[in-house]
C-alpha cells in the first residue's frame, strides 16, 4: 500500500498537529489548517470582519511581502507529499505557495533555526485541492507555509513517514502499530467506507468514519489487514475497539504475526461485541514484524493496538533509521 492517501497526515490535529504561529489571521483563524476533515461552505455567516471562510484567511496586503503560518507536526517524520487546499476560496485565494520545512528539539514557540525548501514557489488556483510530491529523506518537525501575497487555505495536508525518536520506546513497552510510531497498514482486503489506517490513530475513535469499515461481504470470505509494526517486537497485548460500531461489529476477529516470512497464530478466533473495546493478553509471545487482523466475516475497527517491546535486533533498526534521517 504506497498510495500516498494511505499515509498519515503528519500535521493533523488529530494526531497532535498545531499552527504554532501565523503573522495573520484576520479573517479566518490559522487552526483551521490542520483540521481533520474536508473544507465546509457556509453561507451568510458574517462576523463582524466579513464572511467566516473554514480554512485560514489573511486580509488584503497593502505593502510589500507575504503571509506565512508555522505548523508542528504531530508526528515528526519524512514528507512525501504536500496538500495546499484551497476549496471554497474562489475570489480570495493566494495565487502562490511555497511550503519550508525544519527540524527542532522541544517544543518552541517561535522557529529561529533555518527552513530547507520543500516546494518552491508554485502556482495556486481558487477552489482546487493542489498535491504536491516532496522526496523526503530527512526527518522534520516543522513546516512553514508561504502564501504570496495573500489570502485563504482551506487546509494544509502533509502526508509521510513517521520517523520515531528512539529515545522515547527505550526500555518501555509501547504501541507497536501506532501510525504516530511508525506502523503501517501494508495490505488490505477492502476499505469501503474508510481506510485501515484509521484503526492505528492516535487517541478515541470520534464516529464510525474514524475508524476502518468495509461493506457487507456476501460470499464464504472474510476481510483482514497486514499492519506492518513500527520494527521488530514482542507483543504481548492486543486491543481491538469496535466503538460506534454498534450494528455493524465484526461476529469475530483472529490475529496472526509474522516473522522471517512465516505466519504463526497469535490470536485464535474470539467473537468480538459491538461497541465495546477489547484486551487479549498474548499467551506465546514471540518476535514479530507485522500482524494480520482477520475480521470475520466483515464490519468495522475502531482501533487497533498492540502493545510490546522491541527486540534488540528491532531497536538496533530504529536506531540506523533515526541516524539516516536526522544526519
Amino acid at each position: 500500500m504506497t498510495d500516498w492517501t494511505q499515509l498519515p497526515d503528519l500535521a493533523s490535529r488529530r494526531l497532535g498537529g498545531s499552527v504554532i504561529e501565523a503573522n495573520d489571521e484576520f479573517f479566518a483563524e490559522r487552526e483551521n489548517l490542520i483540521k481533520p476533515g474536508d473544507p465546509e461552505f457556509r453561507p451568510h455567516t458574517f462576523t463582524n470582519k466579513g464572511q467566516e471562510y473554514d480554512g485560514w484567511e489573511t486580509r488584503r496586503r497593502r505593502e510589500e511581502g507575504h503571509d506565512w503560518a508555522v505548523i508542528r507536526l504531530g508526528i515528526p517524520g519524512k514528507i512525501h507529499t504536500v496538500v495546499v487546499d484551497t476549496t471554497h476560496f474562489k475570489g480570495n485565494y493566494p495565487p502562490h505557495c511555497a511550503v519550508e520545512a525544519t527540524t527542532v528539539d522541544g517544543y518552541p514557540a517561535t522557529i529561529t533555526t533555518a527552513w530547507q525548501p520543500l516546494i518552491e514557489k508554485s502556482p495556486l488556483t481558487g477552489h482546487e485541492r493542489h498535491v504536491f510530491p516532496v522526496n523526503g529523506t530527512q526527518r522534520h518537525t516543522h513546516v512553514r507555509l508561504n502564501i504570496y501575497p495573500d489570502g485563504g487555505v482551506a487546509r494544509l495536508r502533509v502526508h509521510g513517514t513517521p520517523v520515531p525518536d528512539p529515545q522515547w520506546l527505550t526500555d518501555v513497552p509501547f504501541d507497536l502499530a501506532a501510525l504516530a510510531n511508525g506502523g503501517n497498514v501494508v495490505e488490505c482486503s477492502d476499505w469501503f467506507f474508510s481506510p485501515p489506517n484509521n484503526m492505528l490513530q492516535l487517541g478515541e475513535s470520534l464516529r464510525m468514519s474514524d475508524g476502518w469499515e468495509t461493506r457487507r461481504r456476501r460470499d464464504e470470505g472474510n476481510d483482514w489487514a497486514v499492519v506492518r509494526l513500527a520494527t521488530e517486537a514482542v507483543p504481548t497485548v492486543i486491543e481491538i475497539d469496535t466503538t460506534h460500531y454498534k450494528g455493524n461489529a465484526p461476529g469475530a476477529v483472529t490475529v496472526s504475526a509474522k516473522h522471517n516470512d512465516t505466519w504463526h497464530p497469535l490470536l485464535a478466533r474470539t467473537p468480538l461485541l459491538p461497541d465495546t473495546s477489547h484486551r487479549f493478553r498474548v499467551t506465546t509471545p514471540t518476535p514479530t514484524t507485522h500482524l494480520r487482523l482477520d475480521i470475520h466475516p466483515d464490519g468495522g475497527v475502531a482501533r487497533f493496538r498492540a502493545y510490546g517491546r522491541p527486540t534488540e535486533a528491532g531497536m538496533a533498526v530504529l536506531t540506523e533509521s533515526w541516524r539516516a534521517a536526522t544526519a
